[in-house]
């Protein structure tokens, strides 16, 4: 008998002593800011559905999950070091990189292809990209929207951009300006995308753009500091990261507005399930083999990911965006974590 209370003493005692451990290892625990934004696709319904929450605890970490309206927002949080981790486009990337963010892009979430469009609303009078001569257009600033926006005037269109009233909006902000009547056209993604396309028409999209100039697409940035004092964040990161990819490639097409990914994408960015459908049949997400290779993320200085980079560059500067392009964009691009985790 009294062995018995004793081993139950024992019992309440190592109860005891683990619920302090595990307290001491939850507080221990290090809380990572990771900015995204409202872009569909596997990475945000991994986001909803615990997958990077899980494997980030087991490795230590915690993360506060916030939602940027704007790409120039994630990169002014990641210039000022309060978000270590974040989402940004190719365009906003190029321009990061050149003021001096010391980052690193090192997992491409899509290609953009038609899921960025230029839109007319219906009754603007708009029925070609020519006829925004004197209209009013909304895009958010430094975004692939806005580069390619500029492009497509200049380089596909020979319209002279002074010529159009260009209006720096964030998404929500599109929606409601379109609603009310006060722009005639706007370049953007979903949802915005989808909620304008009800009273309006696509002119044109990134993927004409894309391939009569260079093609946009969406990245996952890192402070370099960060990623390099932080190897378990960035293995487990990137291999929740590759599942993801990994299972919309097998199962994706078969994803419906009931489907519990599309759910999750609806909980986190907002929009309507059916809208995220469509949207995610307009991007094109490469495999964890295709970023760690020279199409993307690999090749160095011939790599896709760097060639982008260095023409959105010399586009921004163009546009006075920003005073000069940098010689070698190489540095910002960082193939090995998608390497490791395609192992």
């Amino acid at each position: 008998m009294h062995l018995v209370k004793a081993i139950k003493g024992f019992t309440r005692v190592a109860a005891v002593a683990a619920s302090v451990l595990y307290a001491g290892a939850a507080f221990a625990q290090t809380t990572v800011v990771v900015g995204y934004q409202q872009i569909v696709g596997p990475f945000v319904s991994a986001i909803a559905d615990g997958s990077f929450d899980k494997a980030l605890k087991e490795a230590g970490y915690t993360v506060d999950w916030r939602q940027f309206s704007s790409g120039g927002d994630i990169s002014t949080a990641l210039a000022s070091g309060n978000v270590p981790v974040g989402v940004l486009g190719s365009t906003g990337t190029a321009a990061a990189a050149t003021r001096g963010v010391d980052l690193q892009l090192f997992w491409i979430l899509d290609n953009i292809g038609k899921s960025e469009a230029l839109v007319a609303r219906n009754g603007s009078g708009i029925e070609k990209p020519e006829d925004l001569k004197g209209k009013k257009v909304g895009v958010p600033f430094v975004s692939t929207s806005h580069f390619h926006l500029l492009v497509g005037l200049e380089k596909v269109w020979k319209v002279d951009p002074r010529e159009v009233n260009i209006l720096n909006m964030k998404p929500p902000q599109i929606v409601a300006a379109w609603q009310r009547g006060d722009i005639d056209a706007a370049y953007v993604w979903p949802p915005a995308l989808s909620e304008i396309l009800k009273s309006g028409k696509v002119i044109s999209d990134s993927e004409v753009i894309g391939k009569a100039s260079v093609p946009t697409f969406d990245g996952i940035v890192v402070d370099k500091k960060f990623a390099a004092d932080n190897p378990k964040f960035m293995a487990a990161f990137a291999k929740v990261l590759a599942d993801a990819y990994a299972g919309y490639k097998e199962k994706g097409a078969s994803w419906t507005a009931d489907s519990p990914e599309v759910q999750g994408i609806v909980k986190m960015i907002g929009g309507k399930p059916e809208d995220v459908v469509e949207a995610l049949k307009l991007l094109v997400f490469p495999t964890v083999q295709e970023q760690a290779s020279d199409a993307w993320l690999g090749g160095g200085v011939k790599g896709g990911a760097v060639r982008a980079l260095t023409e959105s560059a010399k586009f921004l500067v163009e546009q006075k965006q920003i005073d000069a392009a940098l010689p070698d964009y190489s540095g910002f691009v960082n193939a090995e974590f998608a390497t490791a985790a395609a192992k």
